[in-house]
């Protein structure tokens, strides 16, 4: 049985999970509605177009593992790297105050996916019922 303090954790866990993923999956999926313009908004900053496909299916596997739990650490790295890369690549704090809070926006997001990566899911997750099943 779950103690009190375990499901509060669970909770949390997973609310941070869906929260922290949700930006990610929206964005996914609006770029295969904006697939030209973003690709056109790639190649302007310097990114090959042809990485569009890669982006968007990161994009919205990487959160969907991340929200059920499968494999979210690899994930978690995953997004963390693209936030942090992103940052630099497309919002340069320099240009406006908008760019500069955008730049802090990914470079937090990637913290947040970090402690994802150090901490693990929680238990309510796919992983958290592979590493039970595979304990003795």
């Amino acid at each position: 049985m779950e103690s009190a303090v375990n499901t509060r954790q669970n909770v949390a866990d997973l609310a941070g999970r869906i929260l922290i993923s949700a930006i990610f999956l929206q964005a996914g999926i609006g770029k295969i509605g904006g697939y030209a313009g973003t690709q056109g908004y790639m190649e302007a900053m310097g990114v090959p177009g042809a990485l569009l496909p890669l982006v968007i299916a990161l994009e919205i596997l990487a959160p969907i593992a991340i929200i059920v739990g499968y494999r979210a650490r690899i994930a978690a790295l995953l997004l963390a790297g693209f936030s942090i890369v992103s940052a630099v690549l497309f919002h340069n704090p320099a240009a406006d105050p908008t760019q500069s809070i955008m730049f802090m926006k990914n470079l937090a997001l990637g913290g947040g996916f970090l402690f994802l990566v150090a901490r693990g899911t929680g238990g309510w997750s796919l992983d958290a019922r592979r590493e039970a099943l595979v304990k003795p």
